[in-house]
């Protein structure tokens, strides 16, 4: 299914590349282009292969779906510890296990830990097993920390390419909590406590020119009025423009009545 896509950038696009997805071991190469696929719509670019037991083909790149160029720059190494030599911290996705005594984090911990290491300038790795099998015990030994995806216990099987859109989009999130919020237009400083009284005379005479109470008191409706203005917390340059539409009122109703007494 296609969905549009965030405009939201990271803050930090050297983070990001500094992130890398490992997959050890894959027995599927469909399952290299799905995986390649996930990340690449998380703004993720480096994948590693370690000892694949097939070289990604076209079935990979069918799977890929547009994410041929993560596919095409994915490196190869003969083991993981060659893949994650220069990094400074690696998480091993994994079902738990009590065979390896490593923190357990969940995705989310997971990610902005890795995150906010690679911030820092760190190589980050996540690691992810065999289909079937996934990290054994001599890899898990070279993990800092393991994360676990907390599946339906009743039925936890996860594609190995759901898992890395698990993780993807956890850093995704992430690394876009950093980024600065959508720039807003600068505020005036606040409405002077004369410049609010100001604007609610000017409403109140308003009001009074376009007939708007039709003889009822106004006192009621001006205190709604005042308490709805106090509560948008107004700016001096909002204030002008409301003025400006007071005023733009008062002359509309000034040359209806002067129409009408022709």
């Amino acid at each position: 299914m296609s969905t549009e896509s965030n405009p939201q950038v990271p803050a930090d696009p050297a983070a990001a590349a500094r992130l890398r997805i490992v997959l050890v071991g894959t027995q599927h190469p469909g399952n290299i282009g799905s995986a390649a696929r996930a990340m690449k719509t998380m703004g993720l670019t480096r994948l590693v292969l370690v000892a694949p037991e097939k070289a990604p083909n076209t079935e990979s790149y069918a799977l890929a779906a547009g994410a041929d160029d993560v596919l095409a720059a994915a490196t190869t190494c003969a083991t993981l510890a060659e893949a994650v030599a220069d990094c400074r911290l690696v998480l091993g996705c994994t079902a738990r296990s009590r065979r390896i005594a490593l923190e357990e984090l969940a995705p989310r911990d997971a990610a902005s830990r890795a995150v906010a290491s690679a911030s820092a300038a760190d190589e980050v790795a996540l690691v992810f097993g065999r289909e079937r099998t996934g990290l054994d015990n001599e890899e898990l030994q070279l993990c800092h920390a393991a994360v676990h995806i907390p599946a339906n216990p009743d039925y936890s099987s996860l594609n190995l390419a759901a898992a890395v859109q698990v993780l993807s989009y956890e850093l995704r999130l992430a690394l876009l909590a950093q980024a600065p919020s959508l720039a807003l237009e600068p505020r005036d400083p606040p409405a002077s406590h004369a410049e609010l009284e100001g604007f609610f005379a000017q409403l109140a005479e308003t009001l009074d020119a376009i007939d708007f109470h039709k003889g009822r008191a106004p006192e009621s409706a001006l205190r709604k009025l005042r308490r709805l203005f106090l509560r948008a917390d107004l700016d001096a340059r909002e204030i002008r423009i409301l003025r400006g539409v007071l005023a733009d009122a008062q002359r509309m109703a000034m040359l209806a009545g002067q129409s009408s007494r022709r």
